[in-house]
């Protein structure tokens, strides 16, 4: 089956596009349950595919997910009857780009494929919730020429934990769902604040950042995600940022300063230079707010800048060790795996390190939980 995936893989847009172009010729119903544009959600399902054909090995970590998956494809339109159509499309992709295609293959993919969209059928039936939330924009602070924080209040209650991401449309680009992580914990009045950045070529973000105001709305779809503080550990915390991978890390400041347990948190926030810290005045406040809170900026490029010089990691890295930390770091996928790599040289723990890398220009999430514009 994987060798099978990769010859289509391997063609690049032509089996996404010989995909979509099966499904809306043999079902024309569903064509608008898609953008009018189909640039960006051409390669979706080939990803999301792509991701569950390399840990098909891996069910107990795989189930979950699709489970995951399953309950966000509500917000699509998507139900029980659209599987089949869609896993039919696929094979007849499969098909026509494996020269050595067969009745056996086609034996193992419908299998394959069966137990996926079981597994995702059954976990969107269970789910009592709806599949999107109605939220109004009450506060928008543009922050940097590309960067805006944005205050939202969901109609309804959005339950979610610290760390989790949700999918927002708005109605300037209708059928486009990007994710975002809120910067802060569940609030008694249910606001959630999210930080977004413009992305070259990105509809939903440039949307948000550049046309959206107070009093406009948007949809939220249910939260996501893998980067949740850990119930069972108290251990102090280290938390890294680049970009707007801060967002989650301030949730996850929000949460501990909300529900403990009293622990110290040390959170180094990396940039290129310091006009891109755009929260600064902000994690200020919070440091002198919260004893056990130790705020580090860094800037890579900046050589006039006082503070820390060099990759946020190997800044992290300097004020070591940290082998007796759990660490959460989230942002540029670049600046993750540098990090990543360098708190494992200096002896942290692989299974203490949690990850959340920003992937630009997705549309939905992969089975990893988080992708954004």
């Amino acid at each position: 089956m994987r060798a099978s995936f990769a010859k289509a893989a391997a063609t690049g847009d032509e089996a996404p596009l010989y995909f979509y172009s099966h499904l809306f010729l043999t079902h024309p119903e569903v064509r608008d349950m898609f953008p009018v544009s189909m640039a960006t959600q051409r390669d979706r399902f080939f990803t999301a595919l792509g991701d569950v054909v390399a840990r098909v090995d891996d069910l107990a970590a795989l189930v979950p997910t699709l489970r995951q998956l399953g309950r966000d494809h509500r917000k699509f339109g998507t139900v029980a009857e659209h599987y089949p159509a869609a896993g039919a499309s696929l094979l007849a992709t499969l098909e026509h780009f494996d020269d050595e295609w067969n009745d056996e293959l086609a034996k193992q993919w419908t299998e394959a494929y069966n137990l996926v969209a079981d597994v995702m059928i059954q976990a969107a039936r269970e789910d009592a919730g709806p599949p999107w939330w109605e939220a109004d924009v009450v506060d928008h602070e543009r922050r940097t020429f590309d960067i805006a924080v944005l205050h939202l209040r969901p109609r309804e209650p959005l339950d979610f934990r610290a760390g989790q991401s949700v999918s927002v449309e708005t109605e300037l680009r209708p059928r486009l769902w990007r994710f975002y992580s809120p910067a802060n914990a569940p609030r008694p009045d249910g606001t959630i604040e999210l930080h977004v950045q413009a992305r070259e070529g990105g509809p939903v973000s440039t949307a948000l950042v550049q046309r959206t105001g107070v009093g406009d709305q948007v949809r939220l779809g249910p939260p996501l995600g893998h980067i949740a503080l850990d119930a069972e550990s108290d251990r102090d915390l280290l938390l890294v940022a680049g970009g707007t991978g801060l967002a989650p890390m301030k949730a996850l400041i929000d949460e501990v300063a909300r529900h403990g347990p009293e622990r110290r948190v040390d959170l180094f926030v990396g940039a290129r230079g310091e006009d891109r810290l755009y929260e600064r005045p902000e994690l200020e406040r919070l440091e002198k707010e919260h004893g056990w809170l130790s705020v580090t900026l860094g800037v890579a490029e900046d050589d006039q800048s006082a503070l820390e010089h060099g990759d946020i990691g190997d800044v992290v890295q300097r004020h070591g060790p940290w082998r007796s930390r759990d660490v959460y770091v989230a942002g540029p996928k670049a600046m993750v795996d540098h990090t990543r790599s360098r708190l494992l040289q200096s002896g942290v723990r692989a299974e203490r390190i949690r990850t959340e890398a920003f992937a630009p220009s997705r549309q939905g999430p992969d089975v990893n939980g988080k992708v954004t514009e």
